[in-house]
């Protein structure tokens, strides 16, 4: 059921930004848009606010396939940690010299995974201002608490970043960027998108699984049950959770 962006902005009477996401769409990844059909729309929260939302994007380029695969693996901690319900996300990613997808909006995390599953790593560029870009316009049309990013380089201008972080700032979107590796550049280019719409750069390595679960559960304690998560671990581990409170300078 994953429906084409394209078609989506004509019914609503807009046309697409310039540099938008492209959809998921036929003739195209075939296998990964196959499991994203299939993947359970996300339901209503107990409260009957509906499910918060969250965009979880991924550098799918050459470099990325160890912490891809350790992204695949962890993600449906961020399900668990946010309950039954508590939590919908839209997988995003990008790969190659102009390839940049986004699934369907799901609370299915065997789904998301299933799909990661039929996706491989290849060489180009990061393409993160369309990400960017893309958050940007989910969040005009329905309401995205958090971006969660998981890269290791930054190839683009700064200012242009800079202009989507502003943008996502005034729209209530946080940024978390799961930086692996320890490229400076990147580091300071991911530092600046977190500060400027309030949330983190949290650094991993794709050889400690442990560390990106909790990290992500963290995240997702975070945008469920909003800042008091912080303070009261629940379903989340503690120390990931003082380590977010920490980065986002108490929350």
């Amino acid at each position: 059921m994953t429906r084409d962006r394209s078609d989506l902005d004509h019914r609503r009477g807009r046309t697409p930004p310039s540099g938008h996401v492209q959809p998921a769409s036929r003739g195209a990844v075939d296998a990964f848009l196959a499991e994203a059909r299939q993947m359970a729309p996300a339901q209503p929260a107990a409260a009957g606010t509906g499910a918060a939302r969250l965009i979880l994007a991924l550098d799918a380029t050459q470099s990325r396939q160890p912490g891809w695969d350790l992204a695949q693996s962890q993600q449906g901690e961020m399900f668990r940690v946010a309950g039954d319900g508590g939590l919908a996300v839209q997988l995003v990613y990008y790969r190659g010299l102009d390839e940049c997808r986004a699934s369907r909006w799901t609370g299915d995390a065997q789904g998301l995974a299933r799909a990661m599953s039929r996706i491989d790593c290849r060489g180009g560029r990061t393409q993160i201002a369309r990400v960017l870009s893309h958050a940007v316009a989910e969040a005009r049309v329905v309401p995205v608490k958090a971006l969660v990013f998981v890269g290791d380089a930054l190839e683009e201008p700064q200012d242009v970043l800079d202009g989507h972080a502003a943008d996502l700032a005034l729209l209530g979107v946080r940024a978390f960027i799961f930086q692996e590796g320890h490229d400076p550049v990147a580091a300071a280019g991911f530092q600046r998108i977190a500060r400027m719409t309030g949330g983190a750069l949290l650094p991993f390595d794709s050889t400690g699984p442990d560390r990106l679960r909790a990290l992500l559960g963290a995240v997702a304690a975070f945008v469920s049950h909003g800042p008091r998560a912080l303070d009261r671990p629940g379903r989340a581990d503690p120390a990931a959770l003082r380590l977010l409170a920490d980065r986002m300078g108490g929350g």
